[in-house]
């Protein structure tokens, strides 16, 4: 038996109840929505996945496996992305510049899609530095029910029988600049300290937000 939703009150209303809706709904016919998923709750999937860089690169999947979630428990999921940028790889250069621009964007795109979409709920998925604090933003700013995901740190790896993560890339840099070890220990510590995928493995923003 199909559950019949009282909208009234939600959001989605806008979108999809009363004849005055009929063009909004022609819109989802034209993605294959049927009639009866129109009527569910509309609840939005904001995905920082990407693959800049391993902070985001299992989100998605993390999404998907919501996305079925999100049916099972009666709603329309409503899948989209935003971008990020990965302190990691911004550092050190101009592209840091953008970094916490980055926050303000994320937040921004993540609210305006819900807004303007007028989703129910929001799911948000986030890897690194300034996704998680700017997916929060967002959650904050829209004040509809909403669940965070962090999408996990990354494991250490291993050198000389020790754990190893991307700190002791950059101290190792460091000795280098020194004179105190050769440019093949840089080289061999930097292919292990980053062995799959997860936010860096340092107490910066990302781990200490999602502790």
């Amino acid at each position: 038996m199909t559950r019949i939703f009282d909208k009234s009150r939600l959001p989605s209303r806008h979108v999809s109840v009363g004849p005055e809706r009929a063009p909004h709904r022609s819109y989802y016919y034209a993605m294959g929505i049927p009639e009866e998923d129109i009527a569910r709750p509309f609840v939005a999937l904001a995905s920082a996945g990407n693959n800049s860089a391993p902070c985001n690169t299992t989100l998605d999947a993390q999404a998907d496996a919501a996305q079925a979630g999100v049916i099972q428990g009666g709603g329309m999921p409503r899948r989209f992305n935003t971008i990020t940028v990965t302190d990691g790889i911004a550092m050190g250069h101009q592209g840091m510049k953008a970094s916490l621009v980055s926050r303000e964007v994320i937040a921004d795109s993540v609210e305006l899609s819900v807004r303007g979409h007028c989703y129910d709920a929001l799911v948000g998925f986030a890897g690194c530095d300034k996704s998680l604090p700017g997916m929060m933003m967002a959650m904050l700013r829209l004040n509809i029910p909403s669940v965070f995901v962090y999408g996990g740190s990354i494991l250490p790896g291993r050198y000389q029988e020790r754990d190893v993560t991307v700190v002791d890339v950059f101290e190792i840099v460091g000795k280098y600049a020194a004179g105190a070890c050769p440019l093949s220990e840089v080289h061999a510590l930097e292919k292990v300290a980053c062995p799959g995928h997860g936010a860096c493995g340092g107490q910066y923003t990302a781990n200490t937000m999602a502790c």
